[in-house]
């Protein structure tokens, strides 16, 4: 899973370095231990939490935990191996340390004291990061929603104008999607709604984000120049057109693109890219346009 989503809403934490093993440390405090490993609805946060917690009374020095679609790490990669297991509802937590030193008898029994309070807090973690990324992406497409691109596209021209970088922004819509809904019905719409956003996804760089903003009307966060996305709208272009089925209900996609200039607000290179979409449009649609006004 990516946790790229996590680390945006949760930009202060996930700051727990490796703690140095202490034989001589007070004595465990579960009840602090509960308290800070509920402190956190980031996954990553909680498990590294975990780790400090462990490095300060047991000689670990790393963990990594799979469960379901998640892969969590924290601290060192070496060491003495021992691998556990937890369940959660009949599946698997699989848990990997890497000790120091090979856990004495009372040391196995502080683990098996302390392992059990991060399930909870560990699972509250992952319930939540899912249902905020459920808010922040289309079901349809699996691209993003509105919501995400508004925040996204402030973000990513604050970190251009302190990187002295560019963006560009590409708008997109599909022609003649009025028409395919009213001829053959809104379950043909949005496997073809569908359909455009795997294109989307399969064309764009991991760079490059792609959000569905409303009905067939999608959005292009694009890192790099004017030029960079007029390359990404040939690419899509290109796609749309040798799809079976977008060719079989004669449907295509016109765009517009404009680059983010120094003073440019995120309203502001929406209005260009926008204008350059319907420049595409009045040409006769199936291609896109480029909006130069920033640049001149």
């Amino acid at each position: 899973m990516d946790f790229g989503l996590a680390t945006s809403l949760y930009p202060d934490e996930y700051h727990y370095p490796t703690e140095t093993y202490n034989p001589s440390a007070q004595q465990l405090d579960l009840v602090q231990v509960i308290q800070q490993l509920h402190a956190s609805l980031d996954p990553r946060t909680v498990f590294a939490c975990y780790g400090k917690v462990l490095g300060q009374y047991l000689p670990v020095q790393g963990i990594r935990l799979t469960h379901d679609e998640y892969k969590l790490s924290w601290g060192k990669r070496y060491g003495i191996s021992l691998k556990r297991q937890l369940l959660n509802g009949g599946m698997p937590l699989n848990i990997h340390y890497q000790l120091l030193t090979p856990l004495t008898p009372s040391q196995k029994i502080m683990l098996q004291e302390i392992e059990p309070l991060l399930l909870q807090p560990l699972l509250n973690a992952m319930q939540y990061q899912e249902m905020s990324m459920q808010a922040m992406f289309d079901s349809l497409t699996g691209l993003g929603n509105r919501h995400y691109y508004t925040q996204s596209l402030k973000n990513a021209i604050a970190r251009a104008h302190r990187k002295q970088g560019c963006i560009s922004l590409i708008v997109l819509d599909l022609d003649n999607f009025k028409q395919l809904n009213d001829r053959h019905g809104h379950k043909c719409g949005d496997y073809i709604l569908k359909e455009f956003g795997d294109i989307i996804r399969s064309t764009i760089r991991n760079t490059d984000q792609a959000f569905r903003i409303g009905g067939d009307e999608f959005v292009i966060i694009v890192q790099g120049n004017i030029h960079a996305a007029g390359l990404l709208c040939e690419r899509i272009v290109t796609a749309t057109n040798q799809h079976k089925s977008f060719d079989q209900f004669g449907v295509s996609c016109s765009l517009g693109a404009a680059e983010s200039g120094e003073n440019l607000e995120a309203e502001q290179v929406y209005e260009l890219a926008d204008k350059a979409l319907y420049q595409a449009k009045a040409s006769g649609r199936n291609g896109y346009k480029l909006n130069l006004e920033q640049l001149s």
